[in-house]
Order: structure tokens, then C-alpha cells, then sequence
């Protein structure tokens, strides 16, 4: 699991390739990945928007931004933690996501960037 802290949130991803889902003979590989957000300030936030930078180690990089997670705009007391589980596909075995969310102060409405730390893709068919 990889881990970050920006601005008193936490963010800790894992990502599992999914055999599964993917069709390797036309060259799609789907890849599922578990993100957990902790509120470590004394203050309450609400996550906004997402952005994430899809790195396809054989393809053109993409960029996706929208409103919330999921679908998902939560709010987060001290202490408190979001889980969602999203997906991405990559038309190559070897990938990475990285990105930020923005979350907005409860009490003061300020904005602030959280980092999303870079997590690898890669299909287990590339591993020894």
C-alpha cells in the first residue's frame, strides 16, 4: 500500500490487476484500485473533485477530472475514513496513476489540493 499526507489528509492506495476483466488478445488490461482517505485535522472536510494523470506505458497519457469519487462528494470528521474501490484500463501491461482531490473546509470554505500518490499498474503476466 502506498501512502501520502498533504494538508492533514491521508491518502493510501493499493491497485490489483485484474486477470478477469482484462482480454490480453486485444490488448486491454483492467486494473482495480483501493483508495482509503483519513481526516487527521481538528476540522471537518468534504471531498470535491478528483483529477488523476493515467500514465500507459505504450500509449498516449490521460487525464480525467470530475466531481467527487464515485459519485461521491463525502464528508470527513476527525478521524473519520472514506473507502471506495474505482477501475482504469490500459490498452499495456504497465501503467501508473497519480493525481490530487480537492477538498473544501467546513468551517473557513477554503480549498485546498490533496496529493494522491503515484501508484503503479502493472498485469502479473509481466512479473517473474
Amino acid at each position: 500500500m502506498i501512502t501520502g499526507l498533504t494538508c492533514g489528509v491521508k491518502i493510501s492506495v493499493e491497485s490489483l490487476y485484474r486477470k478477469d476483466l482484462s482480454n490480453v488478445k486485444n490488448s486491454m488490461y483492467f486494473f482495480n484500485y483501493r483508495i482509503v482517505i483519513e481526516n487527521l485535522n481538528s476540522y471537518d472536510v468534504q471531498l470535491i473533485s478528483r483529477y488523476w494523470f493515467i500514465f500507459d506505458s505504450l500509449n498516449p497519457a490521460k487525464e480525467i477530472s470530475g466531481e467527487g469519487v464515485v459519485g461521491e462528494q463525502p464528508i470527513l470528521e476527525l478521524g473519520q475514513k472514506h473507502v471506495y474501490v474505482s477501475g482504469c484500463d490500459l490498452n499495456s501491461e504497465i501503467g501508473y496513476m497519480r493525481g490530487y482531490y480537492v477538498f473544501e473546509r467546513l468551517d473557513t470554505k477554503e480549498r485546498f489540493r490533496v496529493a494522491v500518490p503515484k501508484f503503479q499498474l502493472f498485469a502479473k503476466l509481466k512479473m517473474n
